[in-house]
């Protein structure tokens, strides 16, 4: 008999590791240490899945992503939250579009990706349109990586981790 979890509730999970990142190399380290078979997720990605949603995000912001909001909703998220999503948290418990959600894939490969997206990040200075915010510095789509990842590496814990 096979049983079906329920995912999770990313907005209620209890436990999550306060995480702060001042640069995509505090990025590549954290996700480097948390490459380890013991490491535990609260969330409902693994690690490989996380690194590889992180490293589509990354690329996304030089290559194009596949969604925009219309202009009315992009000027709107730009004055409401543009400012927040830059310099602030993320908050956890957005639903994902199902192209955003990645396949399950090994820790292995997840990092291999997002080691290539953040070399990227640092070669290439072509950016595109964020999906919500428009038109953003390349400063402005590292700081958003950094919140983006911030909120996804707080999901996944090991022994002895503050929280």
């Amino acid at each position: 008999m096979s049983t079906v979890t329920m995912p999770v509730n990313t907005k209620q999970v209890q436990g999550r590791r306060q995480v702060h990142y001042d640069s995509l190399d505090d990025l590549l380290a954290d996700a480097e240490r948390y490459a380890k078979p013991d490491v535990k997720r609260l969330g409902n990605w693994s690690p490989g899945q996380i690194y590889e949603h992180l490293a589509g995000t990354m690329n996304g912001s030089i290559d194009g992503m596949d969604f925009l909001l219309p202009l009315p909703a992009r000027v709107l998220m730009t004055l409401l939250m543009k400012r927040k999503f830059l310099k602030k948290s993320i908050p956890a418990g957005f639903k994902a579009p199902s192209s955003a959600v990645p396949d399950e894939t090994s820790t292995e490969d997840g990092l291999a990706s997002i080691r290539d997206a953040i070399s990227r990040q640092k070669n290439e200075s072509q950016r595109a349109l964020h999906p919500a915010f428009g038109k953003l510095t390349r400063e402005e789509w590292t700081d958003f990586h950094l919140r983006h990842a911030e909120m996804h590496m707080s999901f996944l814990i090991e022994d002895g981790d503050d929280v």
